[in-house]
Protein backbone atom coordinates (compact mmCIF):
# COMPACT_ATOMS: atom_id res chain seq x y z
CA UNK A 1 0.00 0.00 0.00
CA UNK A 2 1.42 3.38 -0.93
CA UNK A 3 1.87 6.19 1.52
CA UNK A 4 -0.71 8.95 0.98
CA UNK A 5 0.81 11.58 3.24
CA UNK A 6 4.30 12.97 3.49
CA UNK A 7 5.52 14.92 6.48
CA UNK A 8 6.83 18.28 5.36
CA UNK A 9 8.05 20.91 7.81
CA UNK A 10 6.29 19.38 10.78
CA UNK A 11 2.83 18.99 9.23
CA UNK A 12 1.07 16.35 7.21
CA UNK A 13 0.34 17.34 3.61
CA UNK A 14 -1.18 15.15 0.93
CA UNK A 15 1.27 13.42 -1.40
CA UNK A 16 1.35 14.33 -5.07
CA UNK A 17 -0.53 11.16 -5.94
CA UNK A 18 -3.20 11.87 -3.31
CA UNK A 19 -3.64 15.41 -4.67
CA UNK A 20 -4.07 14.03 -8.19
CA UNK A 21 -6.63 11.48 -6.99
CA UNK A 22 -8.50 14.25 -5.16
CA UNK A 23 -8.68 16.25 -8.41
CA UNK A 24 -9.83 13.17 -10.33
CA UNK A 25 -12.53 12.51 -7.76
CA UNK A 26 -14.07 15.88 -8.62
CA UNK A 27 -14.13 15.22 -12.40
CA UNK A 28 -12.12 13.70 -15.23
CA UNK A 29 -8.87 15.48 -16.04
CA UNK A 30 -6.43 14.84 -18.86
CA UNK A 31 -2.85 14.02 -17.96
CA UNK A 32 -1.75 17.47 -19.17
CA UNK A 33 -4.41 19.24 -17.09
CA UNK A 34 -3.40 17.33 -13.95
CA UNK A 35 0.24 18.08 -14.65
CA UNK A 36 -0.49 21.80 -15.00
CA UNK A 37 -2.61 21.93 -11.83
CA UNK A 38 -0.09 20.07 -9.70
CA UNK A 39 2.81 22.17 -10.95
CA UNK A 40 0.99 25.39 -10.05
CA UNK A 41 0.86 24.01 -6.48
CA UNK A 42 4.66 24.07 -6.50
CA UNK A 43 5.24 20.33 -6.85
CA UNK A 44 8.50 19.20 -8.44
CA UNK A 45 8.09 18.11 -12.08
CA UNK A 46 9.70 14.71 -11.43
CA UNK A 47 7.26 13.98 -8.59
CA UNK A 48 4.32 14.95 -10.79
CA UNK A 49 5.51 12.72 -13.63
CA UNK A 50 6.06 9.75 -11.31
CA UNK A 51 2.67 10.12 -9.65
CA UNK A 52 0.83 10.50 -12.95
CA UNK A 53 2.66 7.50 -14.42
CA UNK A 54 1.46 5.37 -11.48
CA UNK A 55 -2.10 6.64 -11.81
CA UNK A 56 -2.11 6.11 -15.55
CA UNK A 57 -0.84 2.55 -15.10
CA UNK A 58 -3.81 1.92 -12.79
CA UNK A 59 -6.23 3.41 -15.32
CA UNK A 60 -7.13 6.47 -13.27
CA UNK A 61 -5.68 8.95 -15.76
CA UNK A 62 -7.11 8.35 -19.21
CA UNK A 63 -7.33 10.96 -21.99
CA UNK A 64 -9.75 8.82 -24.02
CA UNK A 65 -12.18 8.82 -21.09
CA UNK A 66 -11.85 12.61 -20.78
CA UNK A 67 -12.64 12.98 -24.49
CA UNK A 68 -15.60 10.61 -24.25
CA UNK A 69 -17.03 12.48 -21.27
CA UNK A 70 -16.71 15.87 -22.96
CA UNK A 71 -18.18 14.63 -26.25
CA UNK A 72 -21.11 12.94 -24.49
CA UNK A 73 -21.93 16.19 -22.71
CA UNK A 74 -21.49 18.61 -25.61
CA UNK A 75 -21.88 16.83 -28.96
CA UNK A 76 -25.61 17.45 -29.22
CA UNK A 77 -25.00 21.21 -29.22
CA UNK A 78 -21.61 21.74 -30.84
CA UNK A 79 -19.84 20.97 -34.09
CA UNK A 80 -16.59 19.08 -34.55
CA UNK A 81 -14.44 22.21 -34.80
CA UNK A 82 -15.67 23.54 -31.45
CA UNK A 83 -15.30 20.14 -29.79
CA UNK A 84 -11.74 19.83 -31.12
CA UNK A 85 -10.94 23.23 -29.62
CA UNK A 86 -12.44 22.19 -26.27
CA UNK A 87 -10.50 18.90 -26.22
CA UNK A 88 -7.25 20.67 -27.01
CA UNK A 89 -7.94 23.26 -24.31
CA UNK A 90 -8.44 20.42 -21.80
CA UNK A 91 -4.99 19.06 -22.68
CA UNK A 92 -6.19 15.85 -24.32
CA UNK A 93 -3.43 14.15 -26.31
CA UNK A 94 -3.36 14.86 -30.08
CA UNK A 95 -3.86 11.17 -30.92
CA UNK A 96 -7.05 10.96 -28.86
CA UNK A 97 -8.30 14.25 -30.37
CA UNK A 98 -7.70 12.90 -33.90
CA UNK A 99 -9.54 9.64 -33.14
CA UNK A 100 -12.44 11.54 -31.62
CA UNK A 101 -12.69 13.86 -34.64
CA UNK A 102 -13.07 10.88 -36.99
CA UNK A 103 -16.06 9.69 -34.98
CA UNK A 104 -17.59 13.18 -34.71
CA UNK A 105 -17.34 13.99 -38.41
CA UNK A 106 -19.42 10.90 -39.21
CA UNK A 107 -22.34 12.30 -37.20
CA UNK A 108 -21.86 16.02 -37.81
CA UNK A 109 -24.67 16.42 -40.36
CA UNK A 110 -27.24 14.77 -38.10
CA UNK A 111 -26.09 16.78 -35.08
CA UNK A 112 -26.24 20.04 -37.07
CA UNK A 113 -29.76 19.20 -38.24
CA UNK A 114 -30.78 18.62 -34.64
CA UNK A 115 -29.33 21.94 -33.47
CA UNK A 116 -30.90 23.75 -36.42
CA UNK A 117 -34.32 22.15 -35.85
CA UNK A 118 -34.24 23.00 -32.15
CA UNK A 119 -33.33 26.64 -32.78
CA UNK A 120 -35.24 27.42 -35.99
CA UNK A 121 -37.55 24.54 -36.92
CA UNK A 122 -38.38 25.73 -40.42
CA UNK A 123 -36.54 26.62 -43.59
CA UNK A 124 -35.55 30.22 -44.04
CA UNK A 125 -37.92 32.19 -46.27
CA UNK A 126 -35.25 34.61 -47.49
CA UNK A 127 -31.50 35.07 -47.91
CA UNK A 128 -31.10 37.23 -44.81
CA UNK A 129 -32.64 34.58 -42.57
CA UNK A 130 -30.56 31.84 -44.24
CA UNK A 131 -27.41 33.83 -43.52
CA UNK A 132 -28.44 34.27 -39.90
CA UNK A 133 -29.04 30.54 -39.56
CA UNK A 134 -25.71 29.78 -41.24
CA UNK A 135 -23.85 32.15 -38.90
CA UNK A 136 -25.47 30.48 -35.92
CA UNK A 137 -24.43 26.97 -37.00
CA UNK A 138 -20.95 28.16 -37.94
CA UNK A 139 -20.52 29.78 -34.53
CA UNK A 140 -21.40 26.40 -33.00
CA UNK A 141 -18.41 24.84 -34.79
CA UNK A 142 -20.10 23.02 -37.67
CA UNK A 143 -18.21 22.81 -40.96
CA UNK A 144 -19.14 25.11 -43.85
CA UNK A 145 -20.29 22.20 -46.02
CA UNK A 146 -22.57 20.83 -43.31
CA UNK A 147 -23.95 24.31 -42.60
CA UNK A 148 -24.67 24.80 -46.30
CA UNK A 149 -26.51 21.47 -46.51
CA UNK A 150 -28.60 22.08 -43.41
CA UNK A 151 -29.56 25.69 -44.15
CA UNK A 152 -30.36 24.99 -47.80
CA UNK A 153 -32.39 21.95 -46.80
CA UNK A 154 -30.27 19.68 -49.02
CA UNK A 155 -29.96 17.05 -46.31
CA UNK A 156 -33.76 16.85 -46.01
CA UNK A 157 -34.11 16.61 -49.78
CA UNK A 158 -31.61 13.77 -49.89
CA UNK A 159 -33.44 11.93 -47.09
CA UNK A 160 -36.79 12.39 -48.87
CA UNK A 161 -35.39 10.92 -52.11
CA UNK A 162 -33.85 7.98 -50.28
CA UNK A 163 -30.33 8.82 -51.46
Amino acid sequence: MSRTFEVIEGGATPSVQARAVRLLAQREHSRQALQDKLRTEGVAPEAVTDALDRLQARGLVNDARVAETLVNRRASKWGAARLRQDLQAKGVSPEVVADTMVELKATELARAQGVWAHKFGQRAPDAVTRQRQARFLTSRGFSAEVVRQVVAGLADALDDNGS
